[in-house]
């Protein structure tokens, strides 16, 4: 039963983690971005920052979905069921 405690408390803390890095991505994003489109509005008329702030957003939504546990392709339990489904076979 312990054992078992243990395993749920180091799960919530790495969920715990997860969502404290995405939201410290998304800061950095909302800081960086506009930084880049002044620098961008100032220096040349090509809108060059679209381009970090596409592939950024892209990576930011990654992080936001393994942050949650999201994942539309394998479910969002998917993790877990696999977990278990090892953890009572003899497979390991």
């Amino acid at each position: 039963m312990e054992n078992n405690k243990e395993f749920r408390y180091n799960r919530a803390k790495e969920r715990v983690e997860a969502i404290k890095s995405f939201y410290s991505n998304l800061l950095t994003y909302c800081i960086v971005i506009p930084f880049l489109a002044y620098l961008n509005y100032r220096t040349t008329s090509f809108p060059w920052v679209v381009f970090p702030a596409i592939g950024w957003g892209v990576g930011l939504v990654g992080h936001w979905m393994t942050a949650w546990g999201y994942n539309p392709i394998l479910g969002k339990n998917w993790e877990e069921r696999k977990i278990k489904q090892y953890m009572d076979s003899n497979e390991l």
